[in-house]
């Protein structure tokens, strides 16, 4: 079955608040999750100035290099380990 463009759209703004709740409960470590909801930014039907999803993509264009999540697989132990302070720091 496809789905409709108003379909997608409640899709994914059911999935923000999905990832928002998430990390409010700690299910969804934040930085993680600012990392998803910046993705989302266009895919929710908002402006694009919209100030709370500006807020996540900000926190997530300062962590894009480190490996946070899922990629964090595809890094050597030895990247891992030296990246860890920094993103400790950004936790703080």
């Amino acid at each position: 079955m496809k789905m409709n463009h108003e379909e997608y759209i409640e899709k994914q703004r059911k999935r923000a608040v999905e990832v928002a709740n998430g990390m409010l409960d700690g299910s969804i470590h934040y930085l993680e999750g600012a990392i998803e909801l910046s993705s989302l930014r266009f895919e929710v039907d908002l402006p694009e100035d919209d100030k709370d999803f500006l807020a996540f993509t900000g926190v997530a264009s300062e962590v894009d290099h480190l490996p946070i999540g899922a990629p964090r697989k595809y890094w050597s132990q030895e990247a891992l380990d030296r990246h860890e302070p920094e993103i400790q720091q950004s936790i703080k």
